[in-house]
């Protein structure tokens, strides 16, 4: 027997569908792709980069939104939900729903094994074609490593990378720091094979 074949949506199928769903689910290419559910390190890694970042941002024409908030990468055509993402100046959205937003400064991915190829191949070459995003963080939950891209004037990407919990990571976008210590903070790393 084959499978049969799920015909295309369209954007705005998608969306319709989207708003009324119980969980999300990204977009690409008429295809709809339902999201996995997340660790307790996932999510507390998540919770304590959006708690720094809206503490720092505080007071400033600067917004921070958890894992809800949709991204759509207009270049590509990609709808998906970032596990952190904030942006300083005047929120871009989709349509007259506040839920998709189009100009991220900075995107933050925390890592699961079942996402860490996804986030750091197709998914980062998406967010690179955000013509307003200006940093890209990959956040290990599994170790202490985290992994900073910044897009330099020219246009291309630097990386830097931190694996020190006494270090701090700077977001010179957004104007804000993140000490890896407040990162990881309550996060039990699994010991390392001897």
């Amino acid at each position: 027997m084959s499978a049969v074949p799920q015909p295309k949506l369209t954007p705005a199928e998608y969306l319709a569908m989207e708003r009324l769903a119980e969980r999300k689910s990204e977009y690409f290419a008429g295809e709809v792709f339902a999201m996995a559910g997340a660790s307790r390190e996932h999510n507390l890694v998540v919770g304590n980069v959006l708690s720094t970042l809206r503490q720092q941002l505080r007071g400033r024409r600067c917004e921070v939104y958890p894992s809800d908030m949709r991204v759509k990468v207009s270049a590509t055509g990609l709808y998906t939900y970032p596990d952190v993402v904030a942006l300083c100046g005047e929120p871009e959205f989709e349509d007259d729903e506040p839920d998709t937003l189009l100009n991220p400064t900075l995107v933050v991915e925390v890592l699961s094994e079942s996402t860490e190829a996804y986030d750091r191949g197709a998914k980062s070459a998406h967010y690179r074609r955000l013509e307003s995003l200006e940093e890209y963080v990959l956040v290990a939950q599994s170790l202490c490593r985290v992994e900073h891209y910044l897009r330099q004037p020219d246009g291309a990407w630097t990386l830097r990378e931190y694996d020190d919990l006494q270090a701090i990571l700077s977001l010179p976008a957004v104007r804000c720091e993140l000490p890896l210590a407040e990162i990881y903070d309550k996060v039990e790393f699994p010991p390392t094979p001897s």
